[in-house]
């Protein structure tokens, strides 16, 4: 088995879960779905979103990232963009995007 860093199969980087009772659960995504971050690994950090906040049942802010597509778009790009991310993780503070923030997660 070689290392990840030394081989050419990506296929490490993602899959399409085509049987999942919730498929496809991001609406927009234009490339290969990438079921690899089904939960994704930034929940509890800073990301650029798109995400909403909610209040859980117990007083709790939480994140609503139903429309977000960053990791689910295409094996490679969704690899690259948890990667860069967790790089530098920093917890995230129950803060909501600004409307800039907001705009470039739009791709605006």
């Amino acid at each position: 088995m070689q290392p990840k860093d030394g081989t050419a199969n990506e296929a490490y980087k993602g899959f399409t879960n085509h049987e999942c009772p919730f498929y496809p659960c991001h609406a927009g995504v234009k490339r290969a779905f990438n079921c690899l971050f089904c939960y994704c690994p930034l929940i509890a950090y800073e990301c650029p979103g798109p995400y909403r906040i909610y209040t859980d049942k117990h007083g709790l802010r939480r994140k609503d990232c139903t429309d977000c597509r960053l990791p689910h778009e295409g094996y490679q790009a969704s690899w690259s963009f948890i990667q860069k991310w967790l790089e530098r993780p920093r917890i995230w503070g129950g803060r909501e995007l600004d409307a800039r923030e907001r705009k470039a997660a739009r791709g605006g």
